[in-house]
């Protein structure tokens, strides 16, 4: 089955195919806003009876269009309507905090007719874990309901002592309300006459009255007005390799749809529809794969990891001072610390994430402000790193859970078997993850590059050192000469876990591998035991933990595709990196709306066409933002503003002819280039150019 999911902001509704909020479904389908479900029932009847689905359409990202008909209906052999009678279009969007509904009625029978629609509605306020199962608690309860001639108010009290209320209007006069939450609408329409009827759906929290809303034309045209402006914001890039085209589109909406604001600037949330909220690892990344489209959400995003920053030892939320938070929640259980989640600080990597994302932003726009605005942040994440994450003084940021209802693997392969050794046997903590110590490396290396353009010479020189011993030790402790590849991680004992898997393709990124080591673990990523032909795996096929259905052990996830594509671009190795991108393309044919899922199963290509994984977000903001991290690949693309330099080694795929970047914003100007094959030579022409940087390329560059 289908779901139907639509975001603004921090409000997010999803529904069956047909629109409707199904109670008790599987899915957990509702209206949410902060952790909390503010209706759980929302079904569209005709005289009484379901709709006969005949589209359903969400391709916007942010409205979706659900058209329907009636089922023919007769009683003790009177017509009362004929089947298909009526065209019943359900349009629905969200925009500043309020739900959308409008749902249009036409009559295509020859004569008139009379009809009624009835939208039955319910609000159980649950919180979001409870709703996933995830965890039961001790709640506050409903308080009843408000009904009037145009409104129903559905109230509730939680144990937080925060009143919430869910508020439905709607501007046709109704038949009838019920105390139920049943409104029914009659109607009298001529042959071809449409009718249209409005409903309205605020999600209340507080005592804080209901703001006005808009009318639905107005909000609608404010919405569309905002998703112009992201594209007129983001680079445009036009290729004649139409499934790239259509990816980069699709990724573009789909990133614009999960930008949310929490105080301190735009960040894109993990993913649809359960995790709509701050997410460490996840916001991060995405927003590091989004840097050459729109760097101004890398912003936003460092800016929300900040002010969340750890500033204490509690382990109930596995938090220390410096550490960046793994995820925040806003429901009931987090507000009365049933749950750690306020926030939780359980990952092992957003913190040198945060310092990468901080360095590559900085290389990109020139901003050197933010480093002295944020310089309280990047002191407190290196002492974390050289203090609580390597508590033993081995160099190596390890992790281990502390919280009683936290998580146990704290790397972006968190589930619970997916540190596994090769003879079966799960490692145990604390663990350290070869693609921690690439990132620690790399958030060094980076930010010492940042003081040296800042004059501080001697900071930069000491970062520079530990970033070059942990290079050592990572090289002495991880690498298995038997396999030619480096370990997943060391365990508890400091024993290597051998299992083959994707994480050191990460460390590609971080440039901490010498040549030989690089070509070799490139190699194994692209051998048949990683490649699948539709991406790289989590893990080798053949391996002891290898399950071509589980979520971290024999998958494939695009975001983990993408950081070593783009580590196979930075240390010279296009031609793999075009193979990672070939296969991708080709597993995104066969999803919805040309859509990277967060994750599929890892069955070869031999099979017609790539296998989905039961349960996956989408849209997801990393798997989003992956077809985005292709043009920076293909372009050989990294700008350097410390030494105002535009590094460039274009290529294109084998079925591409032309490619067209433009305006991409580095500095504080614009480099816009068209790359295009010429009797089988790569042509790079610089259109635009106002950055006031110099390009370095050994290919041959002619300026328009």
């Amino acid at each position: 089955m289908e779901y139907r999911v639509i975001k603004e902001n921090d409000l997010f509704l999803l529904t069956d195919e047909s629109g409707n909020i199904i109670e008790n479904h599987q899915y957990g389908m509702g209206l949410y806003t902060k952790d909390t479900r503010f209706l759980n029932k929302f079904n569209l009847k005709i005289n009484g009876e379901n709709p006969i689905l005949l589209s359903s359409n969400a391709d916007e990202n942010y409205m979706a269009t659900i058209l329907l008909t009636n089922p023919h209906m007769e009683q003790e052999e009177e017509l009362i309507l004929w089947r298909e009678s009526v065209e019943i279009e359900r349009k629905r969007f969200i925009n500043k905090g309020v739900l959308y509904e409008a749902i249009k009625l036409k009559n295509y029978f020859p004569k008139p007719i009379k009809f009624s629609i009835t939208v039955e509605m319910d609000a159980d306020f649950k919180d979001m874990f409870i709703v996933r199962d995830f965890q039961n608690g001790n709640v506050g309860t409903r308080t009843g309901q408000v009904v009037s001639e145009d409104h129903l108010t559905f109230t509730y009290k939680g144990v937080d002592d925060i009143h919430r209320a869910t508020h439905v209007s709607w501007n046709k006069e109704a038949a009838s309300v019920t105390e139920a939450g049943e409104v029914t609408f009659d109607f009298a329409l001529e042959h071809g006459q449409e009718e249209k009827v409005v409903l309205t759906v605020q999600p209340q929290i507080g005592e804080i009255q209901k703001e006005n809303v808009l009318p639905v034309d107005e909000a609608l045209k404010q919405l569309k007005a905002s998703y112009t402006q992201w594209d007129q914001r983001s680079t445009k890039v036009k290729t004649d390799h139409s499934m790239l085209q259509r990816l980069i589109s699709r990724g573009l909406n789909d990133i614009r749809v999960l930008l949310t604001d929490v105080g301190y600037g735009q960040f894109p949330v993990a993913g649809l529809p359960w995790y709509a909220v701050p997410f460490g690892r996840d916001s991060l990344i995405t927003a590091l794969q989004m840097l050459p489209f729109n760097p101004e959400v890398a912003k936003g995003t460092l800016q929300t990891m900040a002010a969340y920053q750890g500033q204490a030892n509690n382990p109930w939320r596995d938090e220390q001072p410096g550490k960046i938070m793994h995820e925040i929640r806003y429901g009931e259980l987090a507000n009365t610390n049933q749950i750690p989640f306020t926030p939780y600080y359980g990952t092992v990597d957003a913190t040198p994430l945060f310092l990468i994302l901080l360095t590559e932003y900085v290389k990109w726009t020139g901003n050197f402000e933010l480093v002295k605005e944020l310089q309280p942040n990047i002191d407190a994440a290196f002492k974390w790193i050289n203090e609580y994450g390597d508590r033993d003084g081995d160099l190596f940021v390890e992790y281990h859970q502390e919280s009683s209802k936290g998580i146990a693997n704290q790397g972006w392969k968190d589930s619970a078997d997916s540190v596994v050794h090769r003879n079966g046997e799960y490692a145990k903590t604390p663990i350290a993850l070869a693609e921690v110590q690439g990132y620690v490396y790399q958030a060094k290396m980076g930010i010492a590059s940042l003081y040296e353009a800042m004059n501080k010479v001697e900071e930069a020189k000491l970062l520079r050192n530990e970033a070059n011993l942990l290079k050592k030790q990572f090289d002495e402790k991880f690498w298995m000469e038997d396999v030619s590849f480096y370990a997943i991680a060391l365990d508890e004992n400091k024993e290597q876990v051998g299992t083959i898997t994707s994480n050191p393709g990460h460390v590609l990124f971080a440039e901490m591998l010498d040549n030989e080591k690089a070509e070799k673990v490139a190699d194994m990523l692209l051998s048949d035991k990683m490649y699948s032909g539709y991406g790289i795996r989590t893990m080798g096929e053949g391996e002891a933990g290898y399950n071509p259905i589980s979520y971290h052990d024999g998958s494939i996830w695009p975001h983990d595709n993408s950081l070593i594509l783009l580590g196979l671009s930075k240390v010279g190795k296009q031609a793999e990196a075009n193979k990672i991108m070939t296969g991708l393309m080709n597993a995104a044919e066969h999803f919805e709306y040309d859509r990277l899922p967060e994750l599929f199963c890892g069955y070869s290509s031999k099979i017609e066409k790539p296998v989905k994984y039961p349960v996956a977000c989408s849209p997801q903001a990393w798997a989003a933002a992956t077809p985005l991290t292709f043009i920076q690949a293909l372009l050989g693309l990294f700008p350097n503003s410390g030494s105002k330099e535009i590094h460039l080694n274009p290529h294109l795929l084998e079925d591409m002819n032309e490619l067209q970047v433009q305006q991409i914003a580095i500095g504080e100007g614009l480099l816009s280039i068209t790359v295009k094959k010429e009797q089988k030579n790569i042509m790079v022409y610089v259109d635009e150019n106002t950055t006031g940087y110099t390009i370095k390329t050994d290919c041959h560059v002619i300026e328009r």
